[in-house]
């Protein structure tokens, strides 16, 4: 098994600004952006030609287990001979709520004969260098942000997003809605009675408790 590390800058002005010292932004755009870093993980499993071979099952899963595989990792099988341990791959993903994805990325190293290979892609966001309290407590008279500006909101966007390759690519979204459905709360509201009148308001009403 071996990994292979990539790490993904959102901008290349992010990492301009980063290399910055103290207080040397003078905007509003954070030098301590997200950074996301890709880790690759991957395993060769032998087959019989056709499916996996006897006992090769057992490793893959074993080795998916040793990994914790969860939501947000990307699992690949690049299978140069096209026999079916896509499949059984797939199946022992599936337990943990996985779903293959392909094509497989670029790796080190050639898929040997007879040999397919699983690669599970794991991505993880953090904002380097912070926090940063170089120049804590320091005015600026030249209007420019502390060191450790953009720490506090850029680290929980990084811990909290689900799938940090969003930070970096996006994402598109559906490309087709129900115009019913997006336009429900607007309707709602149009539809509401004046807020004087007790319109999107909830009232509360309680009830006595037993006489004397």
């Amino acid at each position: 098994m071996s990994k292979r590390n990539t790490i993904l800058f959102l901008t290349a002005a992010a990492s301009l600004l980063s290399a910055c010292g103290a207080g040397s932004a003078p905007g509003l755009e954070s030098a301590n952006q997200p950074v996301v870093a890709r880790t690759d993980y991957v395993f060769d499993a032998a087959t019989d030609g056709s499916y996996l071979a006897s006992g090769e099952q057992a490793r893959v899963a074993g080795w998916l287990a040793s990994l914790r595989l969860g939501y947000g990792d990307r699992v690949y099988v690049d299978d140069p001979g096209n026999t079916g341990a896509s499949r059984q791959v797939a199946s022992e993903a599936a337990r943990y709520g996985v779903l293959l994805s392909g094509p497989a990325p670029v790796t080190a190293g050639a898929v040997q004969p007879g040999m397919v290979r699983v690669i599970v892609s794991r991505m993880k966001a953090s904002v380097p260098g912070c926090p940063d309290r170089r120049d804590t407590g320091e005015g600026s008279f030249a209007g420019k942000t502390s060191s450790g500006y953009g720490c506090a909101v850029n680290g929980n966007l990084a811990a909290m997003v689900a799938r940090p390759e969003d930070l970096v690519r996006g994402e598109p979204g559906s490309p087709t809605a129900d115009p019913a459905q997006i336009t429900k709360s607007i309707k709602a509201l149009r539809e509401a009675a004046p807020t004087g009148t007790g319109g999107t308001t909830v009232k509360s009403e309680g009830t006595g408790g037993g006489g004397q």
